[in-house]
């Protein structure tokens, strides 16, 4: 397996941002909460966020100090561990409150 380096896992999270972004854009949370395909297609970029964020070496953590990087994690945790219970207002306000505001370097 090719080990990949931390600027390709960067720009894989910020890859998937932005398909998030797009994939909401002009859409409403009651959209999103009544389109299974949306919320699984949005699912899958918050676990790709949060997975590539679990892959980054630590020295590239303490350097982007103002990305969330264990919330990443744990929403990855979360919605691949408990599929059985997504919260789609959660993934929604973390779609529009959060996503948006990081910069990854």
């Amino acid at each position: 397996m090719t080990k990949i380096d931390d600027l390709t896992r960067l720009r894989h999270m910020r890859d998937a941002t932005a398909e998030i972004l797009t994939f909401l854009q002009g859409q409403t949370k009651a959209d999103l909460e009544g389109n299974r395909m949306l919320q699984l297609a949005v699912i899958k970029d918050l676990e790709i966020i949060g997975e590539a964020a679990n892959n980054i070496s630590a020295d590239t953590k303490t350097t982007y100090p103002g990305i969330p990087w264990r919330q990443m994690i744990g929403m990855r945790n979360r919605l691949v561990h408990a599929y059985f219970g997504v919260n789609v207002a959660v993934v929604w306000q973390t779609a529009q409150e959060n996503l948006p505001n990081v910069s990854y370097g």
